[in-house]
């Protein structure tokens, strides 16, 4: 197959440490902070379903909101006294969540070669805007795409068409890229070529479609070029 166009790439997960938020909850809630971090991240993804699928849509909140719904909902299981302060340092701290170390290389090998890359998320622009500086990532990605302007989340089809819109390619001549295998996954159904990042070693779902490419790393996508 010739290679892609164009990639795109998820932010959660995949450009961005979602779990690097319990360092810091490990220090506001010492032998909890990856308890938190898991069901914080959790409780995120299963809101903006929520959101998503109930009554058309019209309980659509942004991201960063369902993000704080989702820390308060943990903190609530978990027994953690969450503080107006301590909210406030961990909501912070996802708008500069750790990059991985090979992200900037990556994409910069991915622009020498003349490939659009873009992000597409369900992050919010304010969220996705501040993490790609935070990160020194500007100048890098063609588009920063958020399913704000469709008010729909992954993996409702009409956040996957933001990528085909923005670039004017077809889903086929576009690679998705995600750490999230749910994401991988319904990418592969709308008909993106897909790699799968399996940083944790995990098994990808059991749904009877596999993503084109698996690997370990985002290096793995130079491997369509």
């Amino acid at each position: 197959m010739d290679h892609p166009k164009a990639v795109l790439f998820d932010a959660y997960g995949t450009l961005f440490d979602v779990y690097s938020v319990g360092l810091l909850a490990e220090q506001l809630f010492p032998g909890q902070g990856q308890a938190l971090g898991l069901l914080w991240r959790d409780k995120q993804i299963e809101y903006t379903r929520l959101v998503t699928t109930s009554n058309g849509g019209q309980h659509y909140r942004p991201f960063w909101e369902l993000t704080r719904a989702g820390l308060r909902y943990a903190c609530k299981k978990l027994a953690l006294e969450l503080t107006p302060e301590r909210e406030q340092q961990l909501m912070n701290q996802y708008r500069q969540l750790s990059a991985f170390p090979e992200n900037r290389a990556v994409l910069k090998a991915l622009k020498d070669q003349g490939v659009v890359t873009g992000i597409l998320s369900n992050g919010d622009p304010a969220m996705l805007a501040a993490s790609v500086k935070s990160a020194g990532l500007e100048g890098l990605l063609d588009h920063l795409l958020s399913v704000d302007s469709v008010r729909k989340y992954k993996t409702d089809p009409a956040a996957y068409a933001l990528g085909v819109q923005a670039t004017g390619l077809p889903a086929g001549q576009i690679a998705f890229v995600s750490s999230n295998s749910w994401d991988a996954l319904a990418a592969t159904w709308y008909g993106y070529r897909t790699l799968w990042v399996n940083r944790y070693q995990l098994p990808f779902e059991e749904l009877g479609t596999q993503p084109e490419r698996s690997g370990t790393s985002l290096r793995d996508v130079l491997g369509f070029f």
